[in-house]
Parts: C-alpha cells; structure tokens; sequence
C-alpha cells in the first residue's frame, strides 16, 4: 500500500486494481452521485475499463498531484476519494481540489479534515501557488466544507453538465485560496489548523 497522507483519522493512498468493487459500491448510492450526474450508478465497465486505468496512470508523476483513495485509519474502511490536481487548461501550481465519500462518512468531518491537509499539503510540499474547488450552487453541504477549510468564493458561472441535474440552472460556484491567504489564516488563527500529517510512504498491505 501506498500512503501519500496521513491524518488523524484517515489514510490516502493510492488506487490500486482491486478497488473496482470499492468504487462500484461508491458510485452505485443515488445520493453520493446526485450532483455528478444527477444519481444514476457509474456502469462497471466505465469503472474498470476507463476511470480505474485513469486513476493509476496519473501516478506516473510519482504523489504530485492525484487521485486518491481514502480510508478510515482505525479500520481500513474504504470511505471513498480525495483529488488534488490542476483541471483542464490550469496551471500546474493552481491544483483543483475535490471529493467523493460515502454516505456513512457524510457529516462526521472527514470531508473537512481530508480537504485541510491536502491545502496544506500543497502549499508546504508541492509547490501550489493557488487552489480551487467548483461545485453547483445548490451544493450547500460541499460549499461548507470549502468554507470551513477557508477556501471563498472567486466567481459564479455556468458548466456544461453532460446530464440534466435538478438544480443546475442555478448554476456552479468556484471557491479559491492563496498560499499567502492560508498562511495569513493559519496565523491569525482565522482557520482550523490542519491536522498532522505524514510524508508518502510504502506499507506492506
């Protein structure tokens, strides 16, 4: 197993051939997926075939930038994923953050204390000058999570959804923070400090 962060209460790692059951089970809840493409499951096939082979070809710049599987430390529960790279036509320091958890996760933090680190773990190891999150409007528990990790909005605008989301015609917010914006709210003690965590490293498992 591959570990690229450690917190207090979960282990990203990276994904691996075996996880295609974990993310059938993820993408197969109607509400994990009603504001990706309005709650339909993610076809198996799409899943091996395409988003896992994806997944793992993204680590060929080794644990700069990614996306990864996250798990319950306590247990080894798989909770779902955490991204943390640059979206289309960005620039390689301007990482987009984002996340998919299950519904047994939900509310209990870990969305917060996974979003905090990687912001951290940007700024102080991987060279991030700038980070971003977008979700729809109507979004409002993602929004908190952006809020409470200190991220604010920059600016409405409208994507182009592939699928017919109710809410979408309200359109989708993107939220931003500076490098010099998080240290400031570090400390002033503005924001929540991060949570320790941990270099990558390999584990047996």
């Amino acid at each position: 197993m591959h570990v690229v962060l450690e917190t207090q209460r979960l282990i990203l790692r990276r994904f691996v051939e075996s996880d295609v059951e974990n993310l059938v089970e993820l993408d197969a809840d109607p509400e994990v997926m009603q504001f990706i493409n309005g709650g339909r499951p993610t076809p198996r096939s799409i899943i091996q075939d395409r988003l896992l082979p994806m997944y793992l070809a993204q680590y060929a710049n080794d644990d700069l930038y990614g996306r990864w599987a996250a798990v319950e430390a306590s247990t080894g529960a798989f909770l779902g994923f955490f991204h943390f790279r640059p979206g289309p036509d960005r620039p390689v320091d301007e990482p987009e953050l984002g996340y998919r958890l299950r519904r047994s996760a939900w509310g209990l933090g870990y969305a917060s204390e996974g979003t905090r680190a990687l912001i951290d773990k940007g700024f102080h190891a991987w060279g991030a000058q700038r980070v971003i999150a977008q979700t729809m409007v109507v979004n409002l528990a993602s929004r908190r999570v952006m809020e409470k990790a200190g991220l604010r909005p920059v600016r409405k605008f409208r994507m182009n959804w592939p699928d017919q989301i109710e809410g979408s015609g309200q359109g989708d917010i993107e939220y931003a923070i500076t490098r010099a914006e998080w240290a400031q709210l570090l400390s002033s003690g503005q924001a929540a400090q991060p949570l320790p965590h941990r270099a990558s490293r390999r584990v047996r498992g």
